[in-house]
């Protein structure tokens, strides 16, 4: 989504820093609090988009769709403003009203300028429904209306590989990679892509890499020890694995399926065993 510019701290009136507040809370996934203050914006000052996208997002994140809709559709109507209706297309489609989503979202697509996220998530929406083709003719659209943007390549990507047209989506990833060596997410993806291809070490390079750039990455971990699994490098798989695991313990199922899934892997007959495999310090 957009990123909306709140005045300095300086320079800002007591809405601006409410609204500062909001969008921290937001950040820091304090979603209570984001609704709360944004809620009490909107008491006072009804027109504003921002507090209302705010407070939209902090409902969708507690599952609170309806809800998220009332507030996003006058939000939308009220202002025309892409962000607030890209917000409310993205509610409705958590509230499995899909066919508005797309209704929606192609309206703001048809926009101009181009508002890219909405091309992302309408992209994604027609992935969804199994229309593939329209959704890579969508991001290709897009693409040519805003070349720069690397989200909208990311996007058309993802839509390739989700088609199993593993070759454009490597290629794709590959460009961005080009144009952005240090971007995460494009590693991620494109060790994915290898893997399909069953190059395992390239990928495996790809994910240390990606690791270098974020080491709390606990998923990028566990396809880091799969991939090393894969590779038959047991004793190096298994270590990472427990690494991800003593940082995630939440993911113990993700790493457990990779003991078992990989060549020559470990099965265990009871969930607390593979637990207490992956908790010590050595097989």
């Amino acid at each position: 989504m957009s990123k909306r510019q709140l005045p300095t701290s300086e320079h800002a009136s007591p809405v601006d820093r409410a609204l500062e507040k909001a969008v921290l809370a937001l950040q820091m996934q304090r979603f209570e609090e984001a609704e709360r203050v944004a809620s009490q914006v909107l008491k006072s000052n009804r027109g504003s988009v921002l507090a209302a996208c705010i407070l939209g997002r902090a409902l969708l994140a507690q599952k609170r769709a309806d809800e998220a809709i009332n507030v996003l559709q006058r939000a939308a109507r009220r202002s025309g403003d892409p962000e607030a209706e890209t917000l409310f297309a993205v509610a409705l489609a958590a509230a499995g009203r899909r066919s508005e989503a797309i209704e929606q979202l192609q309206r703001t697509t048809a926009r101009r300028p181009p508002f890219p996220p909405a091309f992302i998530e309408l992209g994604g929406q027609l992935s969804n429904a199994g229309r593939f083709d329209e959704g890579i003719e969508l991001l290709e659209s897009g693409l040519a209306l805003a070349p720069d943007r690397v989200d909208l390549r990311m996007a058309l990507g993802y839509l390739y590989l989700k088609r199993n047209d593993r070759a454009r989506a490597r290629s794709v990833f590959e460009e961005v990679r080009a144009l952005a060596p240090e971007r995460h997410d494009t590693l991620v993806a494109l060790a994915k892509a290898m893997i399909l291809d069953g190059e395992y070490p390239a990928a495996a390079d790809l994910y240390r890499h990606a690791l270098g750039l974020q080491p709390d990455d606990v998923l990028t971990r566990i396809n880091l020890g799969k991939c090393l699994l894969e590779m038959g490098k047991r004793d190096a798989g298994e270590a990472t694995l427990r690494a991800a695991t003593r940082a995630a313990p939440q993911l113990a199922g993700r790493a457990i399926l990779a003991l078992a899934a990989a060549p020559h892997g470990r099965l265990f007959l009871q969930p607390s065993a593979a637990v207490k495999f992956l908790r010590s310090d050595k097989s």
